[in-house]
C-alpha cells in the first residue's frame, strides 16, 4: 500500500521538517509528500475550491481518500492502525491524506473522503499536523507489527 500526503503550503527547512523526514524514513509503506499552493489573492471560498482542485489532482485513481479536519472522527492509535490494515487487506493500493490550508478544506473534499479524520479538537500548525500524521502512521505500523514502540 502506498501513502500520499497532500498538503497546502510548503514546508521550509527546520525542526518540524526534520522531524517529519525522520518519521518518514521509519515508515515501511512508500510515502510521498505532495505540496500545493495557490498564490493568487482569492476570496476564502474561491481559494479553498482552488486548493481542493490542486490537492485532488495528485490523488491516484481509486485511492482511499482521508481528509484531515477538526470536524472529523477522532480515532485511537489502535483503531487508526486497524483501519489502515483493513484497507491494505482489502487490496487498496493507495491511501491519500489531504491537509488543507489555514481556512481548512473545501466541502467538496470532505464529501468525497472515505474518512474525515480529526487529530483532536485543538488547532495545530499545519506543519505540525504533518508530523503528527506521520508519527501516527509509524505508530500504526508498529502496532500492526507488535513492536513495543506503541507501549513505550
Amino acid at each position: 500500500m502506498r501513502i500520499l500526503l497532500a498538503a497546502v503550503g510548503r514546508a521550509r527547512k527546520g525542526p518540524a521538517r526534520d522531524l517529519f523526514d525522520d518519521y518518514v524514513r521509519r515508515i515501511n509503506w512508500p510515502l510521498a509528500l505532495r505540496e500545493v499552493e495557490e498564490r493568487r489573492p482569492l476570496a476564502v471560498a474561491a481559494r479553498k475550491r482552488r486548493e481542493a482542485e490542486l490537492l485532488l489532482a495528485g490523488v491516484p485513481d481509486g485511492a482511499c481518500l482521508v481528509a484531515l479536519d477538526a470536524s472529523g472522527r477522532a480515532l485511537t492509535s489502535a483503531a487508526f492502525a486497524q483501519r489502515l490494515a483493513a484497507w491494505e487487506e482489502a487490496g487498496r493500493r493507495d491511501v491519500a491524506f489531504l491537509i488543507g490550508g489555514p481556512d481548512g478544506l473545501d466541502p467538496s473534499v470532505l464529501e468525497r473522503a472515505e474518512l474525515v479524520l480529526s487529530l483532536g479538537p485543538m488547532t495545530w500548525p499545519h506543519l505540525l499536523v504533518r508530523v503528527l500524521l506521520v508519527e501516527q502512521l509509524y505508530r500504526a505500523q508498529s502496532i500492526l507489527a507488535g513492536h513495543p514502540y506503541h507501549r513505550a
